[in-house]
């Protein structure tokens, strides 16, 4: 698997271009504090049988839309928008997500690991129009109260000895700055749910007890936000599940309605968790999430 640093850097200086353009300033939330940061985040779309991803592309019109209304810095993906990673379905999604007003920062899912990975970043960077060019399955944002971290998983939805490693030293190298984690999939039985379903190896215990790290965002699972546990704190760590673009599996397969989650990260080390329904204007209020950065923020 890529680790190159070039990505990183990359990625750094777009964000630094962002900043200097006035791409991330302050702005007031509904509680009036300063928001240093915010972004949105799709989930899971792999559609099947027909490759075709009409709720991604609602979802693109509606974060257009939000960001003329207020700052939104960038747009995350968590992985599994090709089915079975097939070029049909990468050719497929690649208009849509070019649509996208703002930069991209997708990670590799089980799906884009049923082909390959320089597949996934050939296409990640042509969703971007190659500005910024993604170069590495994992990278990191830095940005003044967080650090964000991107890990593709090493295989399917989980981790070699390598990827562990590569997340540990991320973390030690923020620290003691907060950092945000996004995998496909969260680590299992934190999701009852699906318990034995994500990410299985025995060192990722040493992931989740880093004291900087504040969150883990995670999609894999398919689940249906008004009717699961989707956010919560287990151990001192929150987990927030991203739901699927085209298809709802937990618990059944009987209703879908796709969405999408927007963080917003406050000077103040508040993180507040906004949920979209595709098609609607305001924000479900019955799924807002906010917790607050683990001690050791930066002034």
């Amino acid at each position: 698997m890529k680790t190159g640093t070039s990505g990183h850097i990359l990625l750094m200086l777009a964000l630094a271009t962002l900043m200097a353009a006035g791409g991330i300033v302050s702005a007031a939330t509904t509680t009036g504090e300063d928001v240093a940061l915010r972004f949105a985040v799709l989930g899971d779309a792999e559609p099947k049988p027909e490759p075709e991803f009409p709720n991604l592309a609602a979802a693109v019109d509606d974060i257009n839309d939000l960001a003329e209304q207020q700052r939104i810095d960038f747009v995350a993906g968590i992985g599994d928008i090709p089915h079975d990673g097939t070029m049909v379905q990468y050719r497929n999604v690649t208009p849509e997500l070019q649509r996208l007003t703002l930069p991209f920062y997708p990670i590799m899912g089980n799906e884009e690991h049923t082909s390959t990975e320089e597949r996934f970043l050939t296409f990640a960077t042509r969703w971007n129009e190659g500005d910024p060019a993604i170069d590495s399955t994992r990278y990191v944002l830095d940005t003044e109260e967080v650090a964000l971290i991107f890990a593709s998983p090493d295989h399917g939805r989980d981790f070699d000895d390598e990827g562990v490693d590569w997340i540990l030293t991320k973390l030690e190298e923020a620290a003691p700055k907060p950092a945000l984690l996004f995998v496909h999939g969260a680590p299992t039985g934190i999701y009852p749910e699906n318990p034995d379903k994500g990410i299985t190896h025995e060192r990722f215990g040493t992931v989740t007890e880093q004291p900087n790290l504040a969150a883990v965002i995670s999609g894999d699972l398919h689940m249906d936000m008004d009717r699961t546990n989707h956010s919560k704190r287990v151990d001192g760590v929150h987990y927030l599940h991203i739901p699927p673009l085209e298809r709802t599996k937990i618990p059944d397969e009987s209703r879908h309605n796709p969405m999408f989650r927007v963080f917003a990260v406050t000077r103040d080390g508040h993180v507040e968790v906004t949920t979209y329904q595709v098609g609607l204007d305001a924000p479900l209020e019955r799924h807002d999430y906010r917790f607050e950065l683990p001690a050791g923020n930066p002034e």
